[in-house]
């Protein structure tokens, strides 16, 4: 057996021990979603009332609305801002405090969601005793302070697309009478939209995920389903959960799906496009 055999063998068996190492707890829990005992660890049979005895759980259904609702528009506050905070950063030129601009724009990356949730507790806190707002926490808190930690990651995400974007398409449109507003809505949006929905679906998988802040920011009728899944977890462990973890992956997973079909046929588009500008130059 040659030498580059050999690697290639031993290359494919830790791949392979990689994805076993990742999938293999979520394949357990899916198998284990439809035991038909209470024991999430002993299987007795299959069986799909663990389904639902979840859609039969009303605090359930209602923690994850919640969570879904404040996802959502988590995500869309975070893009847009997200998306104006990367032009800053890769548009502007250089002014004063742009330095501590972008520090401050990426402090919550490396910032331990412990510290972030004590001080937007604290700002809550503040604004009550100085102004009367922010009185009964909610999802309104909430929402501030899932916008503040995951506007991080989407301006990221789309500053990166935005520096690698070829500048001489938009001056060649201000060239032709196009003002920077519908340069900004004509061409770069269409060329940075998969940027726009990979940073969407990373601030509505953070928001969705996310317990600490939430435990920090929210009140007493406003629970997310993480902070339900945790305090259920916490007095034993229900096969519900098996079954509730079960449909995330699959609502996940087809998301994903969609959201690399969708990225893929706009390359494909872009890249068929610009072979006809050539064909055509």
């Amino acid at each position: 057996m040659s030498q580059n055999a050999k690697v290639s063998r031993m290359s494919l068996a830790f791949l392979a021990a990689g994805f076993l190492f990742l999938y293999l707890p979520i394949l357990i829990l899916i198998v284990y979603s439809f035991n038909e005992s209470k024991l999430v660890t002993v299987w007795a049979g299959f069986s799909t009332k663990w389904y639902f005895e979840l859609f039969k759980d009303q605090q359930m259904i209602d923690a994850a609305l919640v969570s879904l609702k404040l996802a959502f528009a988590t995500a869309c506050a975070a893009v847009v801002l997200g998306t104006m905070a990367a032009m800053v950063m890769t548009r502007f030129r250089s002014f004063r405090g742009k330095t501590l601009f972008s520090a401050l724009i990426t402090a919550p990356l490396v910032m331990p969601e412990v510290i972030t949730g004590l001080s937007m507790l604290l700002l809550f806190v503040s604004f009550a005793d100085w102004f009367g707002i922010f009185e009964q926490r909610g999802v309104a808190t909430m929402w501030i302070a899932h916008v503040t930690f995951t506007m991080a990651f989407v301006t990221v995400i789309i500053s990166s697309r935005l520096s690698e974007l070829d500048r001489s398409l938009e001056e060649a449109a201000m060239d032709l009478g196009a003002n920077r507003l519908k340069v900004f809505f004509v061409i770069t949006l269409p060329i940075i939209a998969p940027a726009l929905l990979s940073g969407w679906l990373m601030a509505f998988t953070l928001s969705l995920d996310d317990l600490v802040i939430s435990s920090f920011t929210s009140g007493p009728s406003s629970t997310t389903l993480p902070m339900k899944i945790f305090s259920s977890v916490r007095m034993g462990v229900s096969p519900k959960i098996n079954a509730l973890a079960s449909l995330m992956i699959m609502f996940v997973s087809i998301a994903a799906v969609l959201a690399w079909w969708s990225m893929w046929r706009s390359e494909k588009r872009r890249q068929r496009d610009m072979q006809l500008a050539l064909q055509q130059n």
